[in-house]
Protein backbone atom coordinates (compact mmCIF):
# COMPACT_ATOMS: atom_id res chain seq x y z
CA UNK A 1 0.00 0.00 0.00
CA UNK A 2 1.61 3.61 -0.83
CA UNK A 3 0.59 6.59 0.04
CA UNK A 4 2.00 10.30 0.14
CA UNK A 5 3.90 9.33 3.72
CA UNK A 6 5.31 6.02 1.83
CA UNK A 7 6.73 8.04 -0.61
CA UNK A 8 8.23 10.93 1.60
CA UNK A 9 10.08 8.60 3.91
CA UNK A 10 10.94 5.67 1.25
CA UNK A 11 9.04 3.20 3.13
CA UNK A 12 6.87 0.23 2.33
CA UNK A 13 3.92 0.11 4.42
CA UNK A 14 1.45 3.41 5.90
CA UNK A 15 1.99 2.05 9.21
CA UNK A 16 4.43 4.11 11.64
CA UNK A 17 5.83 3.06 15.35
CA UNK A 18 5.82 6.56 17.34
CA UNK A 19 8.53 7.77 19.62
CA UNK A 20 7.35 5.98 23.43
CA UNK A 21 9.89 6.40 26.31
CA UNK A 22 11.38 3.17 27.17
CA UNK A 23 9.48 1.36 24.21
CA UNK A 24 10.56 2.53 21.25
CA UNK A 25 14.22 1.16 21.47
CA UNK A 26 16.45 0.43 19.03
CA UNK A 27 15.47 -3.45 18.56
CA UNK A 28 11.80 -2.60 17.59
CA UNK A 29 12.29 0.39 15.91
CA UNK A 30 14.72 -1.78 13.81
CA UNK A 31 11.88 -4.53 13.84
CA UNK A 32 9.25 -1.41 12.35
CA UNK A 33 11.68 -0.61 9.18
CA UNK A 34 12.63 -4.07 8.52
CA UNK A 35 9.02 -4.98 8.34
CA UNK A 36 8.44 -2.00 5.89
CA UNK A 37 7.26 0.82 7.71
CA UNK A 38 9.05 3.62 9.78
CA UNK A 39 9.88 3.09 13.30
CA UNK A 40 10.68 6.52 15.79
CA UNK A 41 13.54 6.18 18.41
CA UNK A 42 12.43 7.26 21.93
CA UNK A 43 15.12 9.74 22.75
CA UNK A 44 12.99 11.37 26.16
CA UNK A 45 14.55 9.45 28.67
CA UNK A 46 18.26 9.26 27.17
CA UNK A 47 21.49 11.51 28.00
CA UNK A 48 22.69 13.13 24.34
CA UNK A 49 25.71 10.24 24.69
CA UNK A 50 22.51 7.90 25.31
CA UNK A 51 21.02 8.43 22.31
CA UNK A 52 23.93 8.81 19.89
CA UNK A 53 24.77 4.91 20.78
CA UNK A 54 21.23 4.41 20.50
CA UNK A 55 20.82 5.70 16.86
CA UNK A 56 23.98 4.01 16.00
CA UNK A 57 22.31 0.63 17.52
CA UNK A 58 19.54 1.13 15.08
CA UNK A 59 21.76 1.65 11.60
CA UNK A 60 23.45 -1.76 12.79
CA UNK A 61 19.97 -3.53 12.87
CA UNK A 62 18.75 -2.33 9.99
CA UNK A 63 19.13 -0.42 7.16
CA UNK A 64 15.95 0.91 6.63
CA UNK A 65 14.64 4.35 7.37
CA UNK A 66 14.00 5.64 10.47
CA UNK A 67 13.24 8.45 12.99
CA UNK A 68 14.27 10.34 16.01
CA UNK A 69 11.58 11.77 18.23
CA UNK A 70 12.42 14.84 20.93
CA UNK A 71 10.18 15.97 22.94
CA UNK A 72 11.19 19.81 23.43
CA UNK A 73 9.34 20.58 26.61
CA UNK A 74 11.49 17.64 28.26
CA UNK A 75 14.97 18.43 30.05
CA UNK A 76 17.28 17.86 27.78
CA UNK A 77 15.57 17.32 24.29
CA UNK A 78 17.25 20.09 22.17
CA UNK A 79 20.39 18.84 22.91
CA UNK A 80 19.46 15.16 21.81
CA UNK A 81 17.89 16.42 18.79
CA UNK A 82 21.23 18.19 17.74
CA UNK A 83 22.47 14.36 18.46
CA UNK A 84 19.99 13.49 15.90
CA UNK A 85 20.81 16.48 13.06
CA UNK A 86 24.75 15.55 13.54
CA UNK A 87 23.92 12.14 12.86
CA UNK A 88 22.02 12.97 9.86
CA UNK A 89 18.71 10.89 11.22
CA UNK A 90 16.79 10.49 8.43
CA UNK A 91 13.50 11.68 10.10
CA UNK A 92 13.31 13.81 13.27
CA UNK A 93 9.65 14.01 15.18
CA UNK A 94 9.70 16.93 16.94
CA UNK A 95 6.59 17.76 20.06
CA UNK A 96 5.74 20.21 22.58
CA UNK A 97 7.91 22.71 21.68
CA UNK A 98 9.33 25.79 18.54
CA UNK A 99 10.73 23.36 16.19
CA UNK A 100 11.58 25.54 13.10
CA UNK A 101 15.15 25.32 13.66
CA UNK A 102 15.22 21.36 13.61
CA UNK A 103 13.17 21.82 10.55
CA UNK A 104 15.61 24.03 9.10
CA UNK A 105 19.44 21.62 10.03
CA UNK A 106 17.71 18.43 8.73
CA UNK A 107 16.36 19.86 5.74
CA UNK A 108 20.15 20.90 5.19
CA UNK A 109 21.47 17.23 4.80
CA UNK A 110 18.17 16.44 3.27
CA UNK A 111 16.05 14.52 6.61
CA UNK A 112 12.57 15.28 6.99
CA UNK A 113 10.69 16.56 10.18
CA UNK A 114 7.57 15.63 11.37
CA UNK A 115 5.54 18.00 13.50
CA UNK A 116 3.39 16.49 16.58
CA UNK A 117 -0.08 18.27 16.65
CA UNK A 118 -3.13 18.51 18.59
CA UNK A 119 -5.02 21.23 17.02
CA UNK A 120 -5.64 23.02 13.69
CA UNK A 121 -3.60 26.03 14.67
CA UNK A 122 -0.48 24.39 15.44
CA UNK A 123 -1.14 21.78 11.98
CA UNK A 124 -1.23 25.83 9.99
CA UNK A 125 2.05 26.54 11.70
CA UNK A 126 4.12 23.36 11.74
CA UNK A 127 3.28 24.26 7.59
CA UNK A 128 4.12 27.33 8.18
CA UNK A 129 8.11 26.92 9.26
CA UNK A 130 8.29 23.83 6.97
CA UNK A 131 7.40 20.83 8.74
CA UNK A 132 7.18 17.69 5.51
CA UNK A 133 4.34 16.04 7.61
CA UNK A 134 2.17 15.88 11.07
CA UNK A 135 1.36 13.24 13.08
CA UNK A 136 -2.25 14.44 14.46
CA UNK A 137 -2.44 12.70 17.68
CA UNK A 138 -6.14 12.56 18.85
CA UNK A 139 -8.09 12.17 22.26
CA UNK A 140 -7.78 8.34 22.37
CA UNK A 141 -4.23 8.27 22.07
CA UNK A 142 -1.56 7.27 24.83
CA UNK A 143 0.41 10.04 26.91
CA UNK A 144 -0.45 13.00 25.57
CA UNK A 145 -3.16 13.17 22.84
CA UNK A 146 -5.56 16.50 22.13
CA UNK A 147 -9.06 17.02 23.19
CA UNK A 148 -10.60 16.31 19.45
CA UNK A 149 -10.98 12.43 18.89
CA UNK A 150 -9.45 11.18 15.81
CA UNK A 151 -12.89 11.09 14.08
CA UNK A 152 -13.25 14.63 13.39
CA UNK A 153 -9.19 16.04 14.78
CA UNK A 154 -7.93 14.23 11.60
CA UNK A 155 -10.69 15.25 8.96
CA UNK A 156 -10.20 18.88 10.37
CA UNK A 157 -6.71 19.39 10.09
CA UNK A 158 -6.95 17.87 6.24
CA UNK A 159 -8.99 20.91 5.90
CA UNK A 160 -6.97 23.12 7.19
CA UNK A 161 -3.28 22.09 5.61
CA UNK A 162 -1.92 20.49 2.88
CA UNK A 163 0.89 18.33 4.21
CA UNK A 164 0.97 14.41 4.83
CA UNK A 165 -1.28 13.32 8.27
CA UNK A 166 0.20 10.47 10.24
CA UNK A 167 -3.09 9.67 12.25
CA UNK A 168 -2.66 8.57 15.90
CA UNK A 169 -4.70 7.49 18.25
CA UNK A 170 -7.32 4.69 18.32
CA UNK A 171 -5.57 2.78 15.19
CA UNK A 172 -4.91 -0.74 16.03
CA UNK A 173 -6.09 -2.99 13.09
CA UNK A 174 -6.20 -3.21 9.56
CA UNK A 175 -10.06 -1.60 10.23
CA UNK A 176 -8.57 1.51 11.49
CA UNK A 177 -5.68 2.17 8.67
CA UNK A 178 -8.57 2.09 6.38
CA UNK A 179 -10.95 4.85 8.42
CA UNK A 180 -7.83 6.60 8.73
CA UNK A 181 -6.91 6.82 4.96
CA UNK A 182 -10.74 7.57 4.33
CA UNK A 183 -10.60 10.62 6.73
CA UNK A 184 -7.87 12.27 4.98
CA UNK A 185 -4.82 10.67 6.86
CA UNK A 186 -2.14 9.07 4.91
CA UNK A 187 -0.58 6.41 7.57
CA UNK A 188 -1.44 5.40 11.21
CA UNK A 189 0.88 5.27 13.99
CA UNK A 190 0.41 2.16 16.25
CA UNK A 191 1.99 2.71 19.47
CA UNK A 192 0.00 1.03 21.74
CA UNK A 193 -0.49 -2.08 19.66
CA UNK A 194 3.28 -2.09 18.70
CA UNK A 195 3.48 -2.14 22.39
CA UNK A 196 2.17 -5.48 22.78
CA UNK A 197 4.38 -7.24 20.09
CA UNK A 198 7.05 -9.57 20.69
CA UNK A 199 10.19 -7.10 19.99
CA UNK A 200 8.30 -4.61 21.83
CA UNK A 201 10.44 -4.17 25.25
CA UNK A 202 7.34 -3.87 27.51
CA UNK A 203 7.72 -6.42 30.72
CA UNK A 204 5.27 -9.46 30.07
CA UNK A 205 2.92 -8.29 33.18
CA UNK A 206 2.45 -5.18 31.45
CA UNK A 207 1.77 -6.77 28.03
CA UNK A 208 -0.20 -9.51 29.42
CA UNK A 209 -2.56 -6.38 31.19
CA UNK A 210 -3.03 -4.73 28.19
CA UNK A 211 -4.82 -7.57 26.25
CA UNK A 212 -6.35 -7.85 29.27
CA UNK A 213 -7.99 -4.31 29.06
CA UNK A 214 -11.03 -2.66 27.93
CA UNK A 215 -11.09 0.37 25.61
CA UNK A 216 -12.88 1.81 28.67
CA UNK A 217 -10.17 0.89 30.76
CA UNK A 218 -8.16 4.32 31.42
CA UNK A 219 -7.16 7.72 32.99
CA UNK A 220 -7.36 11.54 31.02
CA UNK A 221 -5.76 13.50 33.59
CA UNK A 222 -3.76 16.36 33.85
CA UNK A 223 -2.14 15.44 37.12
CA UNK A 224 0.24 13.00 36.62
CA UNK A 225 2.34 14.15 34.80
CA UNK A 226 1.09 18.07 34.46
CA UNK A 227 0.01 18.22 30.69
CA UNK A 228 -3.61 15.80 30.19
CA UNK A 229 -2.25 12.38 29.99
CA UNK A 230 -4.03 9.04 29.22
CA UNK A 231 -2.85 5.79 30.98
CA UNK A 232 -3.55 2.63 31.91
CA UNK A 233 -6.70 2.55 34.60
CA UNK A 234 -4.75 1.02 37.78
CA UNK A 235 -4.70 1.36 41.35
CA UNK A 236 -1.84 3.05 41.59
CA UNK A 237 -2.50 5.38 38.33
CA UNK A 238 -5.85 6.65 40.20
CA UNK A 239 -3.82 7.57 43.47
CA UNK A 240 -1.38 9.27 40.81
CA UNK A 241 -3.91 10.97 39.27
CA UNK A 242 -5.75 12.39 42.43
CA UNK A 243 -3.50 16.39 42.69
CA UNK A 244 -0.77 18.16 41.20
CA UNK A 245 2.37 18.36 43.18
CA UNK A 246 3.03 21.27 45.30
CA UNK A 247 6.11 23.84 44.72
CA UNK A 248 7.30 22.48 48.33
CA UNK A 249 7.28 19.16 46.96
CA UNK A 250 8.58 19.74 43.21
CA UNK A 251 11.70 21.69 44.24
CA UNK A 252 13.47 18.39 45.17
CA UNK A 253 12.08 16.54 42.65
CA UNK A 254 12.45 18.80 40.14
CA UNK A 255 16.38 19.28 40.49
CA UNK A 256 16.13 15.09 40.82
CA UNK A 257 15.57 15.54 36.92
CA UNK A 258 17.96 17.98 36.70
CA UNK A 259 20.55 16.32 38.00
CA UNK A 260 19.51 13.03 35.57
CA UNK A 261 19.34 15.15 32.71
CA UNK A 262 22.63 16.83 33.32
CA UNK A 263 21.15 20.34 33.98
CA UNK A 264 23.33 23.15 35.96
CA UNK A 265 21.20 22.78 39.17
CA UNK A 266 21.45 26.37 39.73
CA UNK A 267 18.96 27.14 36.89
CA UNK A 268 16.12 24.96 39.12
CA UNK A 269 16.86 27.25 41.77
CA UNK A 270 16.32 30.77 40.02
CA UNK A 271 13.63 28.98 38.47
CA UNK A 272 11.67 28.60 41.93
CA UNK A 273 10.99 32.59 42.03
CA UNK A 274 10.86 33.28 38.30
CA UNK A 275 9.17 30.66 36.67
CA UNK A 276 7.63 28.42 39.83
CA UNK A 277 5.23 26.92 37.26
CA UNK A 278 7.76 25.51 35.18
CA UNK A 279 9.47 23.78 38.21
CA UNK A 280 6.34 22.17 38.73
CA UNK A 281 5.74 20.74 35.29
CA UNK A 282 9.77 19.67 35.54
CA UNK A 283 9.51 18.01 39.03
CA UNK A 284 6.11 16.16 37.27
CA UNK A 285 7.57 15.40 34.21
CA UNK A 286 10.77 13.51 36.68
CA UNK A 287 8.43 11.82 38.55
CA UNK A 288 6.09 10.65 36.19
CA UNK A 289 8.91 9.12 34.37
CA UNK A 290 10.04 7.19 36.43
CA UNK A 291 6.54 5.65 37.25
CA UNK A 292 6.44 5.02 33.35
CA UNK A 293 9.89 3.12 33.72
CA UNK A 294 8.72 0.98 36.49
CA UNK A 295 5.46 -0.27 34.52
CA UNK A 296 7.69 -0.50 31.26
CA UNK A 297 11.17 -2.56 32.58
CA UNK A 298 9.96 -3.96 35.69
CA UNK A 299 6.49 -4.82 35.02
CA UNK A 300 6.09 -3.03 38.65
CA UNK A 301 2.08 -1.55 38.62
CA UNK A 302 2.15 -1.18 42.29
CA UNK A 303 4.59 1.89 41.85
CA UNK A 304 4.54 2.11 37.98
CA UNK A 305 2.06 3.96 35.48
CA UNK A 306 1.57 2.88 32.11
CA UNK A 307 1.06 5.28 29.23
CA UNK A 308 -1.29 3.47 27.37
CA UNK A 309 -4.29 4.10 24.54
CA UNK A 310 -7.84 3.35 24.86
CA UNK A 311 -6.85 1.04 21.79
CA UNK A 312 -5.65 -1.25 24.16
CA UNK A 313 -9.34 -3.17 24.04
CA UNK A 314 -8.14 -3.88 20.38
CA UNK A 315 -5.03 -5.80 21.46
CA UNK A 316 -5.54 -9.05 21.97
CA UNK A 317 -2.52 -11.25 21.35
CA UNK A 318 1.15 -10.43 20.88
CA UNK A 319 2.52 -11.23 17.45
CA UNK A 320 5.75 -9.92 15.99
CA UNK A 321 6.09 -6.29 13.96
CA UNK A 322 6.36 -8.18 10.72
CA UNK A 323 2.93 -10.39 11.34
CA UNK A 324 1.48 -7.93 12.98
CA UNK A 325 1.59 -5.73 9.40
CA UNK A 326 0.99 -8.13 7.19
CA UNK A 327 -2.88 -8.67 9.15
CA UNK A 328 -2.94 -4.88 8.94
CA UNK A 329 -2.96 -4.84 5.07
CA UNK A 330 -4.37 -7.83 4.41
CA UNK A 331 -7.33 -6.60 7.11
CA UNK A 332 -7.42 -3.29 5.17
CA UNK A 333 -8.21 -4.85 2.02
CA UNK A 334 -10.95 -7.13 3.31
CA UNK A 335 -12.90 -4.33 4.65
CA UNK A 336 -12.15 -2.29 1.75
CA UNK A 337 -13.61 -4.97 -0.31
CA UNK A 338 -16.44 -5.64 1.42
CA UNK A 339 -17.68 -2.13 1.14
CA UNK A 340 -20.33 -0.80 -1.01
CA UNK A 341 -19.11 -0.14 -4.43
CA UNK A 342 -21.46 2.89 -4.13
CA UNK A 343 -24.01 4.18 -1.37
CA UNK A 344 -27.41 6.43 -2.61
CA UNK A 345 -28.06 9.13 0.02
CA UNK A 346 -31.93 10.42 -0.06
CA UNK A 347 -33.04 13.40 1.56
CA UNK A 348 -36.38 13.64 1.88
Amino acid sequence: MHTRITALFGIDKPLICPGMSYIAVPELVAAVGNAGGLGILASGPLTPEQTRAAIRRVRELSDKPFGVGVTLLMPGAAENARVALEEKVPVINFSLGKGDWIVEQAHRYGGRVIATVTTEKHARAAERIGADALLVTGHEAAAHGGAVTSLTLIPAIRDAVKLPIIAAGGFADGRGLLAALALGADAVAMGTRLAATRESPVHANTKGMIVGKAVNETIYSSKFDGIPCRIMDTPTARKRSRRSLTLVEAVPRAMAAARRAGLPLGRVLAGVFARPAAVKQLAQFGAATEAIRLAIEDGDHARGVQLIGQSQGLVRDLPSVQELFERVLIEAGRVRAGLPGAITVRSR
